[in-house]
């Protein structure tokens, strides 16, 4: 079954790149995100490659894998690869579903469409990015 547009937002407005986003461009930001589903034991990401996506957890559960071993687990609601999708920099962990997932996935080419369309979703980006990054210096 697929998520109503209305859904999609509630789920990515919890995101916190885009706190700062107004519900019509949480609305377009939703409008690119594809629905896919995905068997227990498929891997979302590869620690040390490169990512080309976000995703955001509809259904399931997943562990985050570093080294290969297990250091998180996520489930409804939850999000990785955000940090990939805004840097380009490889994955810092691999993520593999415990669980037959439904995942919303934002890929980074239809991103950068929608941030060169829109300076001032771009803007919001970059300023939730600037207060995480100060929120994380000592």
């Amino acid at each position: 079954m697929q998520l109503r547009k209305d859904a999609k937002v509630a789920l990515i407005k919890r995101i916190p790149l885009f706190k700062h986003c107004s519900k019509k461009e949480l609305g377009q930001i939703a409008s690119i995100a594809d629905e896919l589903d995905l068997k227990d034991g498929a891997m979302l990401t590869r620690e040390g490659k490169g990512g080309r996506e976000f995703f955001v957890i509809v259904e399931g559960s997943a562990d985050v894998l570093k080294d290969g071993k297990r250091v998180n687990t996520v489930h409804e609601g939850d999000f990785i690869g955000e940090i990939s999708l805004v840097t380009g920099q490889p994955r810092t962990a691999s993520v593999q579903a415990t669980s037959p997932v439904r995942v919303l996935v934002i890929t980074s080419r239809n991103f950068s469409k929608l941030l060169d369309g829109s300076p001032e979703i771009q803007r919001k980006i970059l300023l939730a990015t600037a207060e995480r990054l100060s929120d994380a210096t000592p």
